[in-house]
């Protein structure tokens, strides 16, 4: 089995989010795992693709994640 792209892991990320969060910490672990194999430092989100996308709800999620050791930033829209 082969292990998620960084990509792939986002993706699972985006599905969870419109799946009120089911899964998140899992899909947090896996894209943090697929960071580091690739050598990224921060994972990039589409903000047009959250669930909450208002100032909030993006200073919620970096938050989340950075407890859990993702940084995230946003693309500009």
């Amino acid at each position: 089995m082969s292990e998620p792209t960084v990509t792939e892991a986002t993706d699972n990320i985006y599905a969870s989010l419109q799946s009120d969060n089911a899964d998140i910490d899992e899909h947090i672990a896996t894209l943090k795992l697929a960071l580091a194999r690739e050598g990224a430092k921060e994972a990039v989100f589409d903000p047009t693709k959250l669930a909450q996308n208002n100032r909030s709800g993006r200073k919620m999620m970096q938050a989340y994640f950075r407890q859990r050791g993702v940084s995230v930033k946003f693309s500009a829209q």
